[in-house]
């Protein structure tokens, strides 16, 4: 399974908001591309947030770009953007992304708005959030699956890695890739990389009417923020960075790294069980991953019966665990699930976990949070084709990430999707390069097991950045109820004091 790089716990969770913007051009320095320009067309936030009175002064719109900006007459997209006025002496505009890729900055913005109130960077600055083509609240919305067909591809195992078994898992995926080409065509899917958010983002600055943005980047979002500080610098105030992601990273390696982050925060995990009597996964280190696999490798075959009549199969038991990895707040839910397991009861809180890394409501409705991570990621990078690429993969994969190995390995392994994807990739941006030195902050967590710490040390340095360390288990940290680490990144935001060499928080 490709973990899910995604925004922190209090983030994640936050709701919707608005901006207010004029027509003005926009083009990356020194390209050839003829500026486009944008303007914007206003609506109620009760329109868009399913609670406007949270935050009763946001402003709520979309801009239109262009599907191909070789084509600015052709098909457009319309961004939905959200803006939380700055309540006292204003600096500018925040910027904010949570990441995903996928998720709704316009969804997380709001939710930022009513939970920063009162603070110093809700007086200074106007919190803009801006959902990236095909994402959260822009339109035409990325969607390649119905409620019902993401119901039925979770139920597939995806295990059985013998020659017949990676066939059907490729058919499988093969099925998803298809339909996100016949339901979004091919022009669209070419469209949505982060290269083209990073255009649209700087077109949205312009129709701002802001000369410069100051921007928060949670995770997938220090990506999209690296591109736009790549291609725009001198349109960068100050830029921070949080969870980040290394872009000179293949995918393979990058898959690996992120799972072998994965395995650390499950070893952590079960060291943390194993203090309390009746852990389900023992007290002796060297069988939390046996007996892990004797809890979970049975549903692959029978799935568990759970209170909700869809069960508990193999695949959901993985992603509600890898769910849990993302924070320990989340460790007592999986400890239910497993005990749950163990003693033959209800392992429902397994199937709450993946529900909630899947995107799916308590109705059965599904957001296009994971179509859009998918179509995101399989444009921005070069997946390789050789299915002999994919097995050694998977050799080196069983040996990092023991834990979410299944069976032995048997020399064959599914490609990706992205190494079937229906359109090329169009969005390759690879390394980072500085906007100017004092500009960028980097924040990375020592236990991060989505956009592990070295991804962090490796970002400020192609961005000539301050690195902030924060030791803990979790992904992200902004904003989180760390008083160091917010500190620090206020006081960079809104006076451009950087933060002390080295700081550990």
């Amino acid at each position: 399974m490709t973990a899910m790089l995604r925004a922190g716990p209090m983030i994640a969770a936050l709701a919707l908001i608005s901006a207010a913007l004029s027509p003005t051009a926009s083009a990356a320095p020194g390209s050839s591309a003829e500026p486009y320009t944008a303007a914007a067309v206003w609506d109620s936030c009760t329109t868009v947030l399913a609670d406007a009175s949270a935050v009763p002064t946001a402003r709520c719109g979309t801009v239109a770009v262009p599907v191909d900006y070789a084509d600015p007459g052709g098909a457009q997209a319309h961004l939905a953007v959200i803006s939380v006025p700055a309540t006292g002496p204003r600096i500018g505009v925040l910027v904010v992304n949570p990441g995903g890729p996928g998720a709704s900055a316009v969804d997380t913005v709001a939710g930022m708005g009513a939970a920063l109130a009162g603070t110093e960077i809700a007086r200074r600055f106007d919190l803009v959030g801006i959902d990236p083509r095909g994402v959260g609240h822009s339109t035409p919305q990325l969607r390649c699956r119905t409620d019902a067909e993401f119901d039925a591809f979770r139920t597939e195992p995806m295990v059985d890695y013998s020659p017949a078994g990676v066939a059907h898992i490729e058919d499988v995926l093969r099925q998803f890739a298809a339909r996100c080409l016949d339901r979004m065509g091919p022009e669209f899917l070419a469209g949505v990389g982060t290269a083209t958010a990073a255009r649209d983002m700087d077109v949205v600055r312009e129709a701002l009417g802001e000369d410069q943005i100051n921007y928060l980047g949670f995770s997938y979002g220090t990506q999209l923020g690296a591109v736009y500080a790549s291609r725009y610098p001198q349109r960068v105030r100050a830029m921070v960075l949080d969870g980040a992601v290394d872009p000179t990273l293949d995918p393979i390696t990058e898959s690996l790294t992120q799972n072998t982050g994965f395995q650390r925060a499950f070893e952590r995990y079960a060291a943390d069980c194993a203090k309390s009597a009746g852990c389900p996964l023992g007290t002796d280190p060297t069988q939390f991953v046996a007996r892990f696999h004797q809890l979970v490798n049975p549903l692959a075959v029978r799935p568990a019966a759970t209170s909700d009549p869809r069960g508990l199969g193999y695949q959901d038991a993985i992603t509600g665990t890898v769910s849990a990895l993302y924070s320990q707040r989340f460790w007592p839910y999986l400890t239910s699930g497993l005990l749950g397991l163990q003693r033959g009861t209800d392992p429902g809180d397994l199937l709450l976990l993946a529900d909630e890394y899947q995107r799916r409501d308590r109705d059965g409705h599904y957001s296009n949070q994971q179509d859009a991570f998918t179509a995101i990621r399989c444009v921005d990078a070069v997946f390789p084709t050789d299915p002999a690429v994919w097995a050694d993969a998977d050799r080196r994969s069983r040996a990092a990430v023991p834990f979410l190995a299944y069976g032995q390995f048997t020399g064959f392994a599914p490609r990706d999707v992205c190494a079937m994807w229906p359109v090329p990739p169009t969005s390759v941006v690879g390394a980072a390069t500085s906007p100017g030195p004092g500009k960028v902050v980097v924040v990375s967590t020592t236990g991060d097991p989505a956009t592990p710490y070295e991804a962090g040390i490796a970002l400020a340095d192609q961005l000539d950045a301050q690195l902030i360390s924060f030791t803990g288990t979790q992904h992200t940290v902004v904003f989180n109820g760390d008083a160091c680490v917010d500190t620090a990144v206020v006081a960079f935001l809104t006076n451009s004091t950087p933060p002390p060499s080295g700081l550990r928080c």
